[in-house]
């Protein structure tokens, strides 16, 4: 691992940093409340410049909300080709950029960019936390039901946009996914949000990279295939091969701790291992706290949002079935 020669990160305030799994940094603000610090930028993931730097905005926001938090102030970071392509096409990026913190409710202070051959661009982001109301990765519990609150497959609908063998209705679909704010604690009730006794968001290491992170050395998960919500396209582009080379990398680090138990077709399971950009949240709740909040993700826009499985005593594995 590249940072394993480096002194992990102490420091008495220091709850979270690269070694402990989390989607952000977690800083005690000593006043009752976590201060959250997070980075995140990726290349065009569509033609649109507006809507791209929507998605990347989406993208690095997702952290702060995947532990319960509220974004306040960000900054933009880009990379841009400033002698082929044209500035104008990045003050779209920029805007659309903008937008989306805006909708966040925080403030966009200003940023840091360089030239570069390849265009790049995301936010640092800096939200806060009531220390009681702070989501972790870890915190599942034997019994609890695991939530899924967008489509998966927005990697191999993205490698299928690339390749100009995406439909519009794909397109729509994926981009309408990507730009969705994760923002649950904006939009759900109090006693809903304190429910939550874990979280994470689906980025680069697919589902299962990500779920696996949940679960650590003493609890398994079984995910029901047949209810995993898929972007339009999503399955019939896998089966055509449309993979990206992300999805064969994170199958190859973390196939060997999901155990196929339902007879999925391999290239069906791909999905699993698709890394996401912007992708949903996966939340851990009791069984019985399970309907009432999905139905307040429904009501709230997240239409796609499912339980998609339930954790039981292991060893870190998940169970397809």
């Amino acid at each position: 691992m590249i940072l394993g020669g480096l002194r992990k990160p102490e420091h008495e305030r220091l709850l979270s940093g690269w070694d402990h799994g989390e989607d952000a940094a977690l800083w005690d603000l000593g006043n009752g409340r976590i201060g959250i610090l997070t980075v995140d930028f990726i290349t065009p993931v569509v033609d649109d410049p507006e809507v791209w730097g929507e998605i990347a905005a989406a993208n690095a926001l997702s952290d702060v909300f995947a532990m319960g938090g509220v974004p306040r102030v960000a900054l933009n970071v880009v990379a841009y080709p400033v002698h082929c392509r044209p500035l104008e096409e990045l003050a779209l990026v920029l805007r659309g950029g903008q937008k989306k913190v805006d909708e966040a409710g925080a403030v966009l202070a200003g940023g840091h960019s360089v030239e570069d051959e390849e265009p790049k661009y995301g936010l640092v982001v800096f939200g806060d936390v009531d220390a009681k109301r702070l989501w972790r990765v870890n915190g599942a519990r034997p019994g609890d039901a695991l939530l899924l609150t967008k489509a998966l497959g927005t990697g191999i609908l993205v490698t299928a946009i690339k390749a100009g063998m995406a439909e519009a209705e794909e397109i729509d679909a994926a981009v309408t996914c990507m730009r969705t704010l994760n923002n649950l604690p904006a939009c759900l009730p109090p006693e809903q949000l304190g429910a939550v006794v874990a979280c994470t968001d689906v980025t680069g290491f697919g589902l299962a990279g990500h779920l696996l992170d949940m679960l650590g050395e003493k609890l398994d998960v079984e995910v029901l295939f047949s209810e995993l919500p898929f972007l339009t396209g999503a399955k019939e582009k896998t089966e055509l091969g449309l993979v990206p080379a992300g999805a064969y990398r994170n199958r190859e680090l973390y196939g060997s701790r999901v155990q196929n138990r339902g007879n999925i077709a391999a290239y069906e399971s791909d999905v699993l291992f698709d890394p996401q950009t912007s992708g949903g949240l996966l939340l851990a709740v009791p069984e019985t706290e399970a309907p009432s909040l999905l139905a307040s993700l429904h009501q709230e826009g997240f239409n796609e949002a499912r339980r998609i499985g339930r954790f039981t005593e292991g060893t870190g594995r998940i169970e397809l079935v």
